[in-house]
């Protein structure tokens, strides 16, 4: 089992947009279990929840997870690829029910051996209070501009 650690912080994630401070507290509280328990956070998510990485260009694996136990999957089979895997959320942007979190992680492959950083973005949707789709995209431009905040 991958224990996750946060990335030594630089700065103190940021909150960009008009913010509706539920949507991103809820956000903000998923990445936080997360980050405290190495397991997916499912008591902030709908029962029917999407994990969607059709977004994520050049993504070679499943695109669609579905349900808590699709994404719970996910979770378990990429953190089981790396060593020393460590996340760091770095900015939350609100746009309506949609939260834009612009995450960097790193670690060391399993496989290859090598050392591995990643800048990428998470698209949540939020519906009654619990996160009902995750779209992924390598790019967090490209999940900015989706949601209609384009730099």
């Amino acid at each position: 089992m991958v224990t996750c650690q946060p990335v030594e912080r630089r700065r103190p994630c940021r909150i960009l947009g008009r913010v509706s401070r539920a949507n991103v507290d809820l956000v903000r509280a998923g990445y936080e279990e997360f980050l405290a328990t190495s397991q997916f956070a499912a008591n902030f998510v709908s029962a029917d929840f999407v994990w969607d990485m059709s977004t994520f260009r050049g993504w070679p694996e499943q695109q669609i997870y579905e349900g808590r136990e699709g994404a719970r999957r996910f979770l378990e089979d990429w953190l089981d690829a790396w060593e020393g895997w460590q996340l760091e959320l770095e900015e939350l942007h609100e746009a309506g029910e949609k939260v834009v979190a612009v995450v960097r992680q790193r670690g060391r492959s399993k496989t290859s051996g090598l050392e591995v950083e990643m800048h990428f973005a998470q698209v949540w949707t939020v519906r009654d209070g619990k996160q009902t789709h995750m779209q992924m995209y390598a790019d967090p431009a490209e999940a900015l501009e989706a949601v209609g905040l384009g730099r």
